[in-house]
C-alpha cells in the first residue's frame, strides 16, 4: 500500500516561501494515471485543494492560489514538493499530500499525516 509522507519547516515567516516535500513509499509516483496533491485544513475551515502534480509531470493549481504556487518532482525520490511564496497569517493550516486516480478524489487511505506550518514573525 502506498504510503506518503510530508515534511518541512513547522514556522515561516510572512513574505517568505513556504516549501514542503511529499516522500512516497510503496508506489512510484509515475505511476499511471495518478495525480499526486497537496490539500490544506486551515484552523477551523474545511479542506482546500492547493494542486496537484500527474503521473506525467502535468500541473494544476487552485485559482485563488495559482500566482504563488508551484508543485514539482523529483522521479530519481519518488518525492514531489509544494512551494507557496509571498506568505500570509492565512496560509496557517495542516497541510497534506495525497493520492488518486485522475478525474477521481484523493483515495482515503493514500493521504499522509499532515503537517502544521504556522505564518508568524
Amino acid at each position: 500500500q502506498v504510503q506518503l509522507q510530508e515534511s518541512g519547516p513547522g514556522l515561516v515567516k510572512p513574505s517568505q516561501t513556504l516549501s514542503l516535500t511529499c516522500t512516497v513509499s510503496g508506489g512510484s509516483i509515475t505511476t499511471n494515471y495518478y495525480y499526486w496533491s497537496w490539500i490544506r485544513q486551515p484552523p477551523g475551515k474545511g479542506l482546500e485543494w492547493i494542486g496537484y502534480i500527474t503521473y506525467s509531470g502535468s500541473t494544476y493549481y487552485s485559482p485563488s492560489l495559482k500566482s504563488r504556487t508551484s508543485i514539482s518532482r523529483d522521479t530519481s525520490k519518488n518525492q514531489f514538493t509544494l512551494q507557496l511564496s509571498s506568505v500570509t497569517p492565512e496560509d496557517t493550516a495542516v497541510y497534506y499530500c495525497a493520492r488518486g486516480p485522475v478525474g477521481y478524489e484523493p483515495t482515503p487511505g493514500s493521504w499522509g499525516q499532515g503537517t502544521q506550518v504556522t505564518v508568524s514573525s
